[in-house]
């Protein structure tokens, strides 16, 4: 039985990838996700601000030394290189990783403008990254904006990127866009190669008690999963963009689900950070049990049966079903 996928080009031995988290920082938790089966790494992201204060310390401090004698470069912080401390730090992550790991290292970039994508895209790229997942973390706060103009914003950041890198470059998107079939065109028509479904927007809550706004990272959960397989299996088959399911995989029957909307690969974190890298074992495990009792011979054999392109009832995907549903009643 073959396991063997393939993800923005990359040739994967599972379809199991352990997307961002903090965590991922660390060179050792990176090889124990390795042992557990993972087939490629997402780092933790380099975010837009970092990047942007880094730049402005950096030229603070150069500012200031512009009149000393060339022996008080001796004062410059020795980890600030071309582009700063953070991005230099990052950069030599990406380094370490790859020369550690057998399996993808994916760089992140995570931002909402255009400022900054292509020159660090090329960074990474040279530092060793196998392919740069860009991260658009963006809520349109301001009222004027249209849905075309944060769409042309989208497109924009990976039409930035691409013009300094060759590797692949995947896009994790927010399902908050008005058309998202025709953005994964242009995405693609920009220099994308792949999609990330979906990014998970951090939405506050209230304290009642103290009348405060309360901010919080909560962990995904099979519950939230409905949401990008609909665009996972929607867009299968019907878009050169390869395609990674990401949000609420618990369990091998979540990799599974994926996979017959008709993804390429299945990103993780929360499990990890519930169970701890080992359990991607048993997800893996789980996964080739169910290829196993129902005779699949490798995961490309049952990618996609039941994503859109494929179906004989699209009917479902559509206002058809919505009503049946809603005469039918919920779901016990």
């Amino acid at each position: 039985m073959s396991l063997a996928t393939h993800y923005l080009g990359l040739s994967l031995k599972n379809p199991l990838i352990a997307s961002a988290a903090p965590a991922n920082a660390q060179l050792d938790h990176l090889r124990r996700l390795e042992d557990a089966g993972a087939a490629a790494v997402v780092l933790p992201s380099l975010f837009q601000e970092q990047i942007e204060a880094d730049t402005e310390l950096e030229e603070l401090i150069l500012g200031r030394m512009a009149h000393n004698s060339p022996e008080a470069s001796s004062y410059l912080p020795v980890a600030i290189g071309p582009y700063g401390v953070g991005s230099e730090a990052y950069l030599d992550l990406i380094r370490r990783a790859h020369q550690a790991l057998s399996i993808p290292v994916i760089a992140s970039l995570n931002g909402a403008t255009e400022a900054g994508w292509t020159e660090y895209a090329r960074l990474m790229e040279q530092a060793g990254a196998d392919a740069i997942e860009l991260n658009i973390y963006f809520v349109p706060t301001d009222l004027a904006l249209t849905g075309q103009q944060v769409e042309d914003r989208y497109a924009g950041i990976v039409a930035s990127a691409r013009r300094g890198v060759a590797v692949p470059l995947s896009v994790k998107l927010s399902p908050f866009v008005s058309a998202l079939g025709n953005l994964a065109q242009r995405l693609h028509d920009n220099g994308a190669n792949g999609l990330v479904l979906f990014n998970r927007l951090i939405q506050p809550d209230y304290d009642l008690a103290s009348m405060r706004l309360t901010q919080g990272v909560h962990l995904s959960t099979p519950a939230e999963m409905p949401l990008p397989l609909l665009w996972t299996s929607l867009l299968a088959g019907r878009t050169k963009l390869s395609l990674a399911g990401s949000t609420g995989v618990h369990s091998g029957d979540d990799i599974v689900k994926y996979l017959l909307a008709g993804a390429d690969a299945v990103m993780t974190a929360s499990a990890i950070l519930r169970y701890g890298p080992s359990y991607m074992t048993r997800m893996l495990d789980e996964l080739r049990i169910w290829l196993e009792v129902r005779a699949f011979h490798s995961v490309a054999d049952m990618r996609g049966l039941l994503s859109w392109a494929r179906s004989r009832h699209r009917e479902r995907y559509g206002r058809p079903s919505y009503i049946k549903m809603l005469e039918t009643g919920p779901v016990a």
